[in-house]
């Protein structure tokens, strides 16, 4: 278990982290979001015991960060932004320094570099200098570091940066298999990563927690949940129609396309594939929206903007 209590984090009189308290237990995958700035690498840093917080502290499996940092780190993978590493050692050097400095038992330093190694593809390039190697590979060394030592904990910033889209298809994969007993906490901006991997997802802004809830829920909180959209011949004439049915609280058109926005849960696609037979009207494309996890983003991140 991870406890954050009260973490704060000051820069003279800027806050990087405001008062942030939590808990995060074994299964869950936590998806760090916020803008540029919002304190997400900063928490994480703290977390890790790699910055020390102005007030507060985190306890990791009930080891406090800030009064025993060394031992709290053993129960930690943490793949830092910028995943540095020492770019002349080889990549299979690099691992086995890493396990050697995790204090792994000298019988099990081999096969734990050759699993890392095979679990992040790296086989073709154990022998190159990493300083050799593209932005992707250099990313999945460091990921093979976090996990190296199959450590309870994986903190992970910004994990699929500079991957290719294979290379995070095979990365998050790799995060859901090991997300069944272990605590996860990843820092990104991409929003189908977070519908891809996490099942929590905590919005910050200004150092401030503003959101925590599951990728469903946030989703669920858009103005998008359940509105249907559709794209018709003459969209003025139908949206005027569809307008007075008792479902549709609102409609929009873009760029040819309705937006109906319901009244209530449910009802709504119902009530427009029902009016859609009635007229006959040619109908091109339509759907039933699950909600816009961008706008959500947005609309939380903009209210404390303008707070």
């Amino acid at each position: 278990m991870i406890e954050a209590k009260s973490l704060c984090k000051s820069y003279g009189f800027f806050k990087a982290v405001d008062n942030l308290s939590f808990t995060v237990e074994a299964g869950q995958v936590l998806g760090f979001l916020g803008p540029n700035g919002a304190g997400k690498s900063t928490t994480m840093k703290m977390l890790t015991g790699f910055l020390a917080p102005t007030s507060g502290t985190a306890l990791v499996n009930g080891i406090d960060v800030v009064e025993n940092s060394v031992a709290a780190r053993k129960n930690i993978g943490y793949l830092p932004e910028g995943a540095p590493s020492y770019g002349e050692m080889t990549v299979q050097q690099f691992l086995t320094f890493v396990a050697r400095a995790r204090l792994i038992d000298k019988k099990d330093i081999v096969p734990s570099v050759e699993r890392a190694i095979t679990k992040l593809n790296l086989n073709e390039v154990k022998h190159q200098a990493i300083d050799t190697l593209s932005k992707g590979f250099k990313r999945r060394v460091g990921l093979a570091q976090a996990i190296i030592h199959d450590p309870q904990i994986l903190i992970l910033d910004e994990p699929t940066d500079g991957l290719d889209p294979n290379q995070k298809r095979e990365v998050r994969g790799l995060i859901r298999a090991m997300a069944k007993d272990k605590i996860i906490i990843i820092s990104t901006h991409i929003l189908e990563e977070v519908a891809a991997v996490c099942n929590r997802v905590m919005i910050i802004a200004n150092g401030k927690l503003l959101a925590d809830d599951s990728p469903q829920g946030l989703i669920a909180r858009s103005r998008y949940h359940n509105a249907v959209s559709l794209v018709v011949e003459a969209p003025e004439k139908v949206a005027s129609a569809l307008g007075e049915l008792p479902q549709v609280g609102k409609v929009e058109i873009s760029e040819g396309e309705l937006t109906l926005f319901p009244t209530s849960e449910t009802g709504l696609l119902e009530a427009v594939t029902s009016a859609i037979r009635q007229n006959q009207w040619q109908v091109s494309a339509l759907r039933l929206e699950a909600g816009r996890l961008d706008e959500v983003f947005h609309s939380i991140t903009h209210a404390e903007a303008s707070a």
